[in-house]
């Protein structure tokens, strides 16, 4: 896996934290930098820590995935990423009450960084089917969180909720594209095109 899908899969991970720092952004009375960046941090480790765990776990069964570890990416990174669209235009999933999306208490947070995190672990299983660089990997995605989370609170209190919905499309198309990539290039397709 090279810098730019891991790049592009780390930007597609962190959508649903932005989306998620975008509510918080909007539902804040007050909004200063200490906040972001403490929303950012819980978002940004915890999408760091759950593709490692998942990195683990996969390579104690990837010996008896590797021959059909492309297949396992593909469905992994195409089901998230279809669920990531399907869920941005779930009406119900949406936070009504006010009170509780102000809420950054310690087991919020670590609530809601696990719920925004699942994805994650999932992807740490697809790296360890494709041998990916797990250092680099969860240090960008924990980086491009962080600072997407940041960004996502300060946009939410300033534009409202026009990008919410937009965010989580947008991180679901990316990380469907990469898995029909991977797919097809352990399939030779591409080989086979040129």
């Amino acid at each position: 896996m090279d810098y730019i899908e891991i790049f592009l899969i780390s930007l597609g991970v962190a959508m649903d934290a932005f989306t998620v720092s975008i509510c918080k952004g909007i539902s804040l009375q007050k909004i200063n930098i200490k906040k972001a960046i403490k929303i950012g941090l819980y978002f940004g480790v915890f999408q760091a820590i759950m593709p490692l765990i998942g990195y683990f776990l996969g390579s104690s069964f990837s010996f008896y995935i590797e021959k059909i570890d492309h297949w396992v990416t593909f469905i992994l990174l195409f089901g998230i990423g279809l669920n990531m669209i399907k869920e941005s235009f779930d009406k119900e999933k949406k936070i009504i009450n006010k009170k509780e999306n102000e809420d950054i208490s310690f087991i919020t947070m670590i609530l809601l960084s696990i719920a925004t995190s699942i994805d994650a672990f999932a992807i740490g299983i697809t790296f360890a089917c494709l041998n990916t660089n797990i250092s680099l990997s969860v240090s960008v995605i924990g980086i491009i969180t962080f600072i997407l989370s940041v960004l996502g609170v300060i946009i939410g209190k300033k534009f409202g909720n026009i990008f919410e919905n937009k965010a989580e499309i947008i991180g679901g198309i990316i990380l469907c594209f990469i898995g029909i990539k991977i797919l097809l290039e352990h399939l030779n397709v591409f080989y086979n095109i040129f």
